[in-house]
C-alpha cells in the first residue's frame, strides 16, 4: 500500500477548509506508488489526488518538484496540476507531513506495452524535456553517477548474496562508468523515473505523465535510456528492437537527437540500469520486512545490465540513424 500516514475525516475536513473544492464527500488511500502517501478525493467541485510527501522525500525539493508540474501543465503537457489554497500556496501540512492536492488525471496504465506505447512514450518524453527548458528551478540528480558507488558500498559484504561474485562484477562496471561517462551532451530538466506506471493511457491514446518526484536537471539522452529499460524490454528479459524502435523515433520526432547522443546511448543504458539496480539491491539488502519501502528484485535490472553491456551500438535499440539525428 502506498499509505503510509493514515489521516482521519476530521483531519482532511480542516485541511480542505483552506481550499476553495466544496465539501468532502469521500476519499479512499491509492494502493500505487512507493514514496509517499496517496488518496483519492471526491468534493463538491470534483475529483482530486492528495498527496502526503513521506520521508524519503527531501522537503526542500518539493517547490521544485510542484512547480515543475504546474510549468509544463501551463505548456500544454499533460500532468496533474497542484491546486492552490484559497491563499494561493500550492502546499500545505497535514497529520505532520508535507502535503498537496492535484487535478485528478484520467486514464490507466499499460501493463503490456506496445510498439506503439513506446512511440507515444518517446513523444511526451522529448515534449516534456522541450517544455522545461526555461523552468526556472533547479536540481541536481541525487542520484547520479556520482552517487553510485557511495550507493554500492553501503551495501557492504552483503551483495554476493544475491549472486556469488557479483560484488567485483559491480566494482568493474562501475569503475568503467566512471571512466567513460559523457560529461558534454545536451542536458536538461528529466523525468528520471519514467516508468509504465507514471504513464497514463486513455482509449489507446496516451492521456498524461505522473509522478515527477525523481525530476532533475541531467543528460536529456539519459532520460531516454531509463525508457529504453524500462519499456522495451519483454517479461523473458529479451529486448524488443520493435518496441526501442517506436521510443526512440517517436522521441526524435519532437527532438531530433545529436550524433554523439546516439553514439552513447550504449553506456547511458548501461548507467541507467546499473542506477536502478543498485536502488533495488540495497532496499532488498537493507529493508526490513513489512516496512513502508515496497522492495523490487535488483536481478531484473542485473540481467538488463548484462544486455546492455554487450551493445555494440545504438543500432541494437532499433536506431536508424539518417531519421533520428539532426
Amino acid at each position: 500500500m502506498a499509505v503510509y500516514t493514515d489521516i482521519s475525516e476530521t483531519q482532511l475536513a480542516s485541511f480542505l477548509a483552506d481550499y476553495d473544492l466544496g465539501a468532502l464527500l469521500s476519499y479512499k488511500g491509492i494502493a500505487e506508488g512507493v514514496e509517499n502517501s496517496n488518496f483519492l478525493l471526491r468534493t463538491e467541485a470534483g475529483t482530486f489526488i492528495l498527496t502526503l510527501y513521506e520521508k524519503r522525500v527531501n522537503r526542500a525539493d518539493l517547490p521544485f518538484f510542484v512547480g515543475l508540474m504546474e510549468h509544463l501543465a501551463e505548456r500544454g503537457i499533460s500532468c496533474p496540476l497542484p491546486v492552490h489554497t484559497k491563499a494561493g500556496e500550492a502546499l500545505g501540512e497535514l497529520a505532520g507531513r508535507p502535503g498537496a492536492i492535484f487535478t485528478f488525471l484520467e486514464g490507466m496504465w499499460t501493463r503490456r506495452p506496445t510498439a506503439d506505447h513506446c512511440r507515444a512514450v518517446g513523444a511526451a518524453m522529448a515534449g516534456m524535456h522541450a517544455a522545461a527548458r526555461d523552468f526556472g528551478l533547479r536540481r541536481e540528480n541525487g542520484l547520479s553517477l556520482g552517487d553510485w558507488r557511495p550507493l554500492f558500498e553501503s551495501c557492504g559484504d552483503r551483495v554476493d548474496e544475491i549472486e556469488p561474485g557479483l560484488a567485483a562484477a559491480i566494482d568493474e562496471d562501475l569503475s568503467y562508468l566512471e571512466v567513460n561517462w559523457p560529461a558534454d551532451l545536451p542536458a536538461g530538466i528529466i523525468h528520471a523515473d519514467l516508468f509504465p506506471d507514471n504513464v497514463f493511457f486513455l482509449a489507446g491514446e496516451l492521456s498524461g505523465l505522473i509522478d515527477f518526484y525523481f525530476a532533475c536537471n541531467d543528460l536529456l539522452a539519459y532520460d531516454l535510456a531509463i525508457g529504453l529499460c524500462a519499456w522495451c524490454f519483454e517479461p523473458d528479459g529479451s529486448f524488443n528492437v520493435t518496441k526501442g524502435r517506436g521510443l526512440i523515433e517517436g522521441y526524435a520526432g519532437v527532438r531530433p537527437l545529436s550524433a554523439s547522443e546516439v553514439a552513447a546511448l550504449p553506456i547511458l543504458c548501461r548507467g541507467a540500469s546499473m542506477r536502478f539496480m543498485l536502488t533495488r539491491l540495497y532496499d532488498w539488502l537493507n529493508v526490513p520486512e513489512g516496512s513502508f519501502v515496497t522492495k523490487k528484485d535488483p536481478r531484473e535490472y542485473l540481467r538488463k545490465l548484462r544486455f546492455h553491456r554487450a551493445v555494440a551500438s545504438a543500432a541494437e535499440y532499433g536506431f536508424d540513424l539518417e531519421r533520428v539525428t539532426q
